[in-house]
């Protein structure tokens, strides 16, 4: 029996408990692999496509398999109705969900940010393809407890891409969308209140403290809360010079909401 000890393997590369451990290595195919170290071993992942590099029926992996046959059942009823998953084809989505769901993880820790948004994405549509077409209430709901964490990697893979661009605006945009869609999770499932003692909230308002912090100060607003000290103070002389400070910056700024509110967009 040839050697396939793989303790020369683990002996090099030790175990962080506290710590997600990966790396980036070249495969006997020459292609770029990542690996993810274990208590007891390593998982090793594909950087595009199905985490095991596996084509399940000719397509990239079950859930595109699944949403061809979707697309066909309609093309050929002219309805989704009748077409549903069965407990085992569930089963199957869920297990091949968790490869990509430690694909994310890995891809998170080596700021392969791009690749986060992809498969926190992928694995969104699988939670809605069970949700709606599995033929067992278990299958429609198993899944749900997973998309506020979902949401919020996805979210802060986008926030962080921005960040490292310097994009403030962009990243708080970016991370109330996403306390957004985990707000609306909750209130779509009837439990606003679990919203209160959710990490994944808690995560993200702390991270979008941070982005206020580095968001330049508007001096608009700023000379606004010095003029109101000032008429609280009944300093109405400096009143009157900051009121002319702030009417200059306005005139200086032609695409504010007082002369174009129709044209404003969210970035």
């Amino acid at each position: 029996m040839s050697n396939r000890d793989i303790h020369c393997v683990l002996d090099d590369w030790p175990y962080d408990p506290g710590h997600i451990t990966v790396r980036k290595i070249i495969g006997d195919d020459g292609e770029v692999k990542v690996q993810m170290r274990l208590d007891l071993g390593v998982l090793q992942f594909e950087l595009d496509g199905r985490p095991d590099a596996k084509r399940p029926h000719g397509f990239e992996s079950l859930l595109h398999y699944h949403q061809n046959h979707l697309r066909e059942h309609r093309k050929l009823n002219g309805t989704d109705l009748g077409f549903e998953l069965s407990p085992d084809e569930c089963r199957e989505l869920r297990s091949e969900a968790s490869m990509y769901y430690h694909r994310y993880l890995s891809l998170f820790v080596l700021e392969e940010f791009d690749r986060v948004k992809r498969d926190t994405t992928r694995n969104l549509q699988v939670l809605d393809l069970c949700r709606r077409y599995g033929a067992q209430e278990r299958d429609r709901l198993v899944l749900q407890q997973f998309r506020p964490y979902i949401l919020m990697m996805n979210t802060r893979a986008h926030v962080l891409q921005a960040v490292q661009k310097k994009q403030w605006r962009r990243a708080l945009v970016d991370v109330e969308d996403g306390l957004r869609r985990i707000r609306e999770f909750f209130d779509e499932f009837g439990q606003p209140d679990a919203a209160r003692h959710c990490p994944e909230l808690r995560l993200l308002r702390r991270l979008r403290r941070k982005i206020r912090r580095q968001l330049p100060v508007d001096p608009v607003e700023e000379l606004s809360r010095e003029l109101a000290a000032a008429v609280r103070q009944e300093r109405y002389e400096d009143a009157a010079h900051l009121r002319d400070r702030i009417a200059a910056l306005i005139t200086d700024q032609p695409d504010t909401p007082q002369h174009k509110p129709a044209d404003r967009q969210t970035p």
